[in-house]
């Protein structure tokens, strides 16, 4: 039975609800304005906190990595929703190009789109978890501090905000506002892992229909080579269209990762009790986990669009007439540039760049550390 709605597609379901709910995608509604209004508040008063800060360095490197991961997260919400048409159309592709593998009679690459779908669900279900885990450790963080504190800061004219009222006021609203950030930032990021986790897919698609050609008589090969050559432009199209979608957004993301990850380990050594340190290690595990997933599928999607080469020439492509010898070697040759997620149209998302980012971040901390000492 065919999938006729993206909403019920299993690989995107659950991220896309989200979404709907919340009127990112799908749907224009008050509830978009109800999470980022409220948002865009907070941000504003978290860099204004942090440029009229008199606290300890302490809560200025915190205030910091909070004020910049909920800009990430207005920004992701914002890019959204104004290219939510461009996001659905993408994902009725993508609902054609399931059906097409739902309905194959290859009981192989049935299979592999279970296992796709499996991997999707298990990936979004982990996040979420530590999504709630980490909005549970930043409203726990003041119980362990030596000091009166907020979840984390903000700035308001004229109030001074570790007086009563004023300070359960702005720490119920923080409480109430963290999980619509949890929605904006979370689903985003589980929906772009199973785009291309359907990418990855796509290419053990090829590799399949490629090492089978030995199984295949001449005038049948060429008819399967043809079938790769189409399904190799969509392949390249699906992921152009995801870079269109979000190289940009990455771009900040790969900037701001290195300064929030140096700053929370600074963090890590000067903070006053174990309980801080506990939570702050939450904190480092999300940021790191939630870009360490992202890069390492964009790895594997690089690596798998690579494979499909050596498939190809591994298919016994010289015991084909002439013709369909010279259409195979045209395959291989475009199959030689790997379909890659780009940071910012430049960089190949992979984990060689995330080591490369890791090297510098802990070369700053380092640095840091000597300065503070």
């Amino acid at each position: 039975m065919k999938i006729r709605s993206i909403e019920d597609v299993p690989l995107l379901s659950t991220n896309l609800r989200i979404m709907k709910f919340w009127s990112f995608l799908l749907e224009h509604n008050w509830r978009r304005y109800f999470a980022l209004i409220p948002y865009i508040f907070i941000n504003t008063t978290q860099f204004l906190d942090i440029y009229f800060s008199t606290e300890p360095i302490d809560a200025i490197v915190r205030n910091a990595y909070f004020a910049v991961l909920f800009f990430n997260t207005i920004l992701r919400a914002v890019l959204l929703c104004v290219n939510r048409f461009e996001y659905e159309e993408f994902m009725h592709k993508l609902r054609v190009l399931y059906n097409d593998l739902m309905d194959s009679e290859d009981g192989v690459l049935r299979k592999m789109l279970r296992e796709c779908t499996v991997a999707s669900r298990f990936i979004s279900k982990v996040n979420l978890i530590v999504g709630c885990t980490s909005c549970v450790g930043l409203h726990m963080y003041p119980l362990f501090a030596t000091t009166k504190v907020l979840p984390f800061g903000m700035y308001v004219p004229g109030i001074d905000k570790y007086k009563s009222p004023y300070y359960q006021i702005c720490f119920l609203f923080q409480i109430i506002i963290t999980p619509a950030g949890c929605c904006m930032y979370i689903p985003f990021t589980n929906l772009i892992v199973s785009f291309i986790l359907f990418g990855i897919l796509m290419c053990k698609v090829l590799q399949h229909k490629l090492r089978n050609l030995k199984d295949v008589r001449n005038e049948k090969a060429r008819e399967v080579i043809v079938w790769c050559i189409k399904y190799q432009l969509q392949l390249i199209n699906f992921v152009d269209n995801i870079n269109n979608l979000t190289t940009y957004t990455f771009l900040f993301e790969f900037m701001a990762f290195g300064a929030m990850l140096c700053a929370m380990l600074f963090l890590l050594i000067i903070v006053e009790t174990v309980g801080q340190m506990f939570i702050i290690c939450i904190y480092i595990f999300m940021i790191f986990a939630q870009s360490a997933i992202m890069y390492y599928f964009a790895n594997e999607l690089y690596d798998q669009s690579l494979k499909v080469a050596i498939a190809a020439y591994e298919s016994n492509w010289f015991d084909f007439d002439v013709s369909t010898q010279k259409t195979i070697k045209l395959f291989i040759l475009r199959a030689q540039n790997p379909c890659a997620i780009l940071v910012g149209k430049v960089y190949p998302m992979n984990l060689e760049m995330l080591q490369s980012l890791l090297n510098a971040t802990y070369s700053y901390f380092t640095l840091l550390k000597r300065v503070y000492g």
